[in-house]
């Protein structure tokens, strides 16, 4: 038996090598195009940044090494033109002798990925991606040629661009980074992003949100808001397109978002034709339909998992979560499942909650604030996405909430889980743990909380706004208008609340939710401000969040019940 794959990055090598390991006796070609195989194409970025210093530590295997560990037929230089699967043939072109030869299959797997988004009118800048060695070399060779005030405009905010923006600023230049849409890192939602972006520009980062590219003439960039930008080069993350056409080629179908359709066994429309990597569609975890989900690690994985089907194994994919993380110099953002802007977006109803826990116990030194916000299913408690911004402990937090989703532990059931503690490392109550307790809470009933971005609507129509700091908190910096009542004088201080829904808050709410439990017991329509002041701040007065407000699946019925005061 003989299979071919086409690509040797990320999926092609692990169903390779996985293959091997299971059949002795096949027979295993590898196609690549480039030059380099099973390399560690997420550290390129940190190559350009001197972070990685040995180039050849990204370099993982050779065709050499492949061939004496696994006897595998690696062949870099050579592009597959076409593959006719009704003679279960591919079409291979040496680049280097420019000789084609016509070679036969059993199996045939696609893993070639996506490749970057087609950029018309960048003329007269040099411009690169930071996809490949070969992309990383030629950034480094421009920024090693650099004077010292050599500026890069880096286009797009994703996972990408923001690790490249950190590793140009890294190397001394100066670096502009343009999103087409309002906030950088759309999967999270803008309110988690606000910190990121202050993070970014602290570093001397030009943060430019929702402009695009209109031209570039003579080394000019110019943008769609009328301003003009002169770098010296250009690196674009604007995005990935799924690579498709020896798929096209082939026959064989592709699916609603342009990706190759693929069953759970990696199988396409076509018998003898597998597909694996970023440009196969995935089954999203939580709509069960259809997704471009371009990660590494569902590549490895879903590499692994062909091979054993191929091999005869009942092995199947699961869903896709999305699961990612990122840092941004001392920061660190995380998520998994939907953002709340997707909800929104598929009319699903959901509760959100944010708290502001530490990585771990305050009293041990170098305690990081984290913020955390975690989409629930108001009906059946179920987890549908979370994201996290710190520092220290958000990789962590992210992957045990990842299990639990998979796992399918609720919102609830992140209170039970018992997590490893010890003072360095977390805090007997783990942020995951809170998590957990506030999902309680409003499961059951316990208390009621309004999103920052209800508050303007709850304030027009008559609730008064509590603040349950101390005196100095409150005179450091206050929401205007708020009455401010510090939660331990509250019980004595009654008489001074008007009549009418109340919506308490303090700076992250935890004392706010104590403040809504007294008020509660004494007869008051009351809500807590959901993360306190320090999540609403980051939203109140930011354009791109006041666009397109989530709608509410949490709002209070300010006077359900009997004996509710005013």
């Amino acid at each position: 038996m003989r299979t071919i794959i086409v690509g040797g990055v990320a999926g092609g090598m692990s169903a390779a090598t996985r293959l091997r390991r299971l059949d002795e006796a096949r027979d295993i070609v590898v196609f690549e195009r480039g030059p380099y195989v099973s390399y560690a194409n997420c550290g390129l970025p940190y190559y350009v940044g001197g972070v990685i210093r040995d180039r050849s530590s990204l370099l993982l295997q050779t065709p050499q090494s492949l061939a004496s560990r696994f006897r595998l037929d690696v062949r870099t230089g050579h592009e597959v033109l076409d593959v006719d699967a009704a003679r279960r043939t591919v079409t291979v072109l040496d680049l280097a002798s420019g000789e084609t030869s016509t070679e036969r299959y059993d199996e045939l797997i696609l893993a070639v990925g996506a490749s970057a988004r087609e950029a018309a009118g960048r003329s007269g800048i040099p411009t690169h991606t930071l996809r490949t060695v070969d992309d990383v070399d030629a950034i480094g060779r421009l920024v090693d040629a650099a004077g010292d005030n050599t500026s890069a405009l880096v286009v797009g905010g994703g996972f990408i661009g923001m690790e490249a923006v950190e590793n140009l600023v890294r190397r001394g230049l100066h670096v502009t980074l343009v999103q087409r849409g309002p906030h950088l890192l759309s999967p999270l939602d803008p309110e988690m992003v606000a910190p990121l972006e202050a993070q970014l520009r602290s570093h001397g980062v030009d943060v430019r949100t929702g402009v695009t590219i209109d031209t570039v003439e003579d080394g000019v960039v110019l943008l769609d808001d009328g301003s003009a930008l002169r770098p010296d080069f250009l690196v674009d993350a604007s995005g990935v397109v799924p690579s498709v056409d020896l798929a096209q080629t082939a026959g064989v179908a592709l699916g609603p978002t342009g990706g190759i359709a693929v069953d759970a066994r990696n199988r396409t429309s076509d018998p003898h034709i597998y597909a694996v990597g970023d440009g196969v569609e995935k089954t999203d975890a939580l709509s069960g339909e259809e997704a471009l989900v371009t990660m590494a690690g569902l590549a490895n994985r879903h590499g692994r998992s062909v091979a054993d089907v191929i091999a005869g194994h009942d092995e199947r994919n699961t869903p896709a979560l999305g699961t990612a993380i990122v840092k941004v110099f001392d920061s660190v953002a995380a998520k998994v499942g939907w953002s709340e802007r997707q909800l929104v977006s598929a009319g699903r109803e959901h509760r959100v909650i944010h708290t502001h826990p530490a990585s771990h116990a305050t009293y041990y030194p170098g305690a990081q604030s984290m913020s955390m916000k975690l989409l629930v299913d108001p009906a059946s408690d179920a987890i549908l996405g979370a994201q996290i911004v710190g520092g220290e402990g958000v990789d962590k937090r992210i992957d045990v909430i990842a299990v639990a989703m998979a796992g399918g532990i609720t919102a609830s059931g992140l209170a039970r889980l018992e997590l490893a503690y010890a003072p360095q490392f977390g805090s007997a109550k783990d942020p995951v743990n809170q998590l957990g307790y506030v999902a309680d809470n409003l499961r059951t009933g316990t208390t009621s909380a309004i999103q920052w971005h209800e508050l303007d609507a709850a304030l027009t129509a008559g609730a008064t706004l509590v603040d349950v700091r101390s005196a100095g908190e409150h005179a450091a910096g206050a929401i205007p208008g708020a009455v401010n009542i510090p939660v331990d004088e509250l019980r004595d201080r009654l008489a001074e609340l008007p009549a009418g829904p109340i919506v308490v808050h303090c700076q992250v709410g935890q004392r706010g939710h104590t403040a809504a439990r007294i008020l509660s017991q004494h007869g008051y329509g009351v809500v807590n401000l959901d993360g306190g002041i320090a999540r609403g701040l980051r939203g109140w007065g930011r354009g791109s969040a006041r666009q397109s407000r989530p709608r509410a699946y949490n709002r209070v019925r300010w006077f359900e019940g009997a004996g509710v005061r005013g």
